[in-house]
């Protein structure tokens, strides 16, 4: 937490982002390198603003809902909801899982909407908010696909390779491996993975292309466990899939958001991704 108080504050919350049990204040000194003084002060600031609490058991410190607040009441006042959720909510119907969008902003990607389609039995359904990784999920293939193979490899050695124990035992864990299922997800216009992400799970996703700027502002996917989201079933739900994904290009450009967001998105270089009859 070494840097400016905003620095450190910055460093606190994204700390105690990866724990949701919460910290005790020593250890968040420690993390930082910085005095207990200090970081006592801080949490007790961050505190008074409402962005962290203080279990009276424990004492750790703990994030409040309040960032996530922050996040959706933006996404709401910048019409994303209004233009997107209608459109994966039909998707989610007529799939019978779980739909996602994931946005692009800048070399992240981020989930922040989603529909389940599931009402019993095996449901998929991972937490809003979460950094894609790239490397592994449909979501971040589908985005990949879109850039150069230059471009890719630049992301995701930004990101980094998740641990192996972090992922489906299909992840690939090589640039090599990764090119290769980027190759195949230009070729069919989509991309696909098989316990990749995690075990036990499917997923396929294709990229959402602002019609005006023709920058690739996110990408739409669905999951399942993969017992069910087969190889078969997902060629089956493609087409669907890639009508929401037009269908939600055709709509962002209403989008302040989505229209500010594509200036500095990659534009499609694969001909495949944007050929959505091809499926």
């Amino acid at each position: 937490m070494a840097g400016s108080a905003l620095d450190r504050a910055l460093d606190v919350l994204e700390l105690l982002a990866s724990h949701p049990a919460g910290l005790p204040l020593q250890r968040i000194a420690a993390s930082g390198d910085v005095p207990k003084s200090a970081a006592h002060r801080l949490l007790a600031l961050l505190a008074a603003r409402r962005y962290v609490r203080q279990d009276a058991e424990s004492g750790r410190y703990l994030l409040t809902t309040k960032l996530v607040s922050l996040g959706f009441r933006y996404l709401a006042l910048a019409g994303v909801g209004d233009t997107i959720q209608p459109t994966l909510d039909r998707l989610a119907r007529e799939t019978g899982e779980l739909v996602r969008l994931g946005v692009i902003d800048g070399d992240r990607q981020t989930w922040v909407a989603k529909a389940q389609g599931a009402r019993s039995g095996l449901r998929y359904d991972p937490d809003m908010g979460m950094e894609t990784p790239l490397a592994s999920t449909a979501s971040g293939q589908a985005w990949l696909a879109c850039l150069s193979d230059e471009q890719a490899i630049e992301l995701v050695a930004r990101q980094g390779f998740r641990p192996a124990q972090a992922e489906g035992p299909n992840a690939p864990r090589t640039f090599g491996a990764l090119l290769h299922r980027l190759s195949a997800a230009r070729r069919q216009g989509y991309a696909s993975v098989v316990e990749s992400s995690a075990p036990g799970t499917s997923a396929m996703a294709a990229a959402i292309v602002h019609p005006t700027t023709g920058g690739v502002v996110g990408v739409v996917s669905i999951a399942g466990p993969s017992v069910r989201l087969t190889a078969a079933r997902m060629r089956e739900l493609a087409p669907p899939m890639l009508c929401a994904a037009a269908e939600l290009s055709d709509a962002c450009g209403s989008s302040e958001y989505f229209t500010a967001a594509s200036r500095s998105a990659a534009r499609p270089a694969i001909p495949s991704l944007e050929n959505r009859d091809a499926v």
